[in-house]
């Protein structure tokens, strides 16, 4: 290989680049492939480049002979890795001179556990796994299954799914009344081809969340509380608290009705003895951030609810579940991917999402029409938080 490593990888540390000054350590060096196959950040894998120091300048004479890459190489192979990764070693040029390079690629089963302990890199730094971090790398290799909202749910049956709803709302919303007529399916064919059901015809998470009586009873985590505070804090006095326990169309149609009954109005001088009405928050910014949290939260590994506190100067939305896919902590407000595909692609049906990849910015132009500050995020590996800040 001719081409120098420094000008392809970096001379800096990172979460997909690590040094090793020499081999002596093998642990240290199983623990980072783990690492790098387990791909924590979503880089596609990372590399050990063994024959150079922390400072990111190579150690003159690293041994690189063809007993020591098969060395190297038995990682893969020997078992202490497992699920058994997939990596390459090979000499290569840092900076002018000889180091042995080990390319490894993301697992598609992770997590993946050296001498069985699970190693992350969400940086610079390996360290062990946390819970947080199992739950993330668990939910992504079942996502190579397919998605959990495609998935049937066991001890489920048909009755558990409002069909009139499905025949007065949701079908209507998905397929043309003419090409309805034309095909002339009987409904469990309808449901089964719109994924409400499986080919037995037990329904799935999809047709649970859109059409279930009631969808917590199969899928735990499938509610929204709602709490109203008199002051700033959790300390303070509760004015409303409900929890809503229904199917996306009931829940959209009563989480409206009591945001609205919560939204207090002023009226604002303008100009030329005209007057307007702004209420403390915009309800379609409202309704869009609680919508967005039913459309991504995750309700396969997390029995929590999407939350709703409201305060006297602010309203917080949170919901379970991290960034996913493509989405990284770093860049979710311009990269979008989804949890729950067909969940998202129902929502979008019913008209409660208005385009993919939208719902910032949508959130931040109502929020700027209104008078109030933009909405601000914290997004960590678990779960999602947006803060709506009142009006002033």
């Amino acid at each position: 290989m001719t081409s120098d490593l420094a000008t392809l990888l970096g001379d800096q540390e990172s979460m997909a680049l690590e040094f090793k000054q020499s081999a002596a350590n093998p642990s240290r060096i199983g623990q980072a492939i783990c690492a790098f196959a387990n791909d924590l950040c979503g880089r596609g894998g990372g590399d050990v480049l063994i024959g150079v120091d922390d400072k990111g300048q190579p150690v003159p004479g690293v041994k690189a002979g063809d007993k020591d890459l098969l060395k190297l190489a038995e990682f893969r192979d020997s078992g202490q890795i497992l699920d058994r990764p997939c990596m390459t070693v090979e000499r290569a040029v840092f900076k002018g001179e000889t180091v042995i390079r080990i390319r490894v690629e993301a697992s598609a089963t992770p997590p993946v556990r050296y001498d069985g302990v699970v190693w992350v890199r969400p940086g610079p730094t390996t360290r062990k796994a946390n819970r947080d971090d199992e739950r993330v790398l668990a939910e992504r290799r079942r996502a190579f299954d397919g998605p959990f909202d495609g998935r049937a749910v066991p001890g489920s049956t048909v009755e558990d799914l409002d069909r009139t709803l499905f025949r007065s709302t949701y079908l209507p919303s998905v397929v043309a009344p003419e090409v309805i007529e034309e095909n002339g399916r009987p409904e469990p064919l309808q449901l089964t081809s719109l994924r409400m059901t499986n080919e037995t015809g037990t329904p799935t998470v999809l047709g649970l969340l859109v059409l279930g009586y009631d969808p917590s009873a199969f899928v735990p985590g499938a509610y929204l509380q709602f709490v109203r505070y008199d002051d700033v804090d959790v300390g303070a006095a509760i004015i409303d608290e409900q929890e809503l326990r229904h199917n996306v169309v009931d829940l959209a149609e009563r989480l409206e009705v009591l945001l609205k009954g919560h939204l207090h109005t002023r009226v604002v001088e303008e100009t030329g003895f005209r007057e307007r009405h702004q209420p403390d928050y915009p309800l379609a910014g409202l309704r869009e951030v609680c919508m967005n949290a039913v459309m991504h939260r995750n309700y396969e590994t997390s029995n929590a609810p999407i939350r709703v506190l409201w305060f006297s100067d602010r309203v917080e939305v949170s919901n379970p579940g991290g960034p996913y896919g493509q989405v990284r902590v770093d860049n979710f407000d311009r990269v979008n991917d989804y949890r729950n595909p067909s969940m998202a692609a129902a929502m979008k049906s019913l008209g409660y999402v208005n385009r993919f990849g939208r719902g910032i910015t949508r959130i931040q132009k109502e929020l700027d029409r209104n008078g109030n500050p933009p909405a601000e995020f914290q997004v960590d590996e678990s779960s999602w938080s947006v803060t709506l800040r009142k009006a002033e």
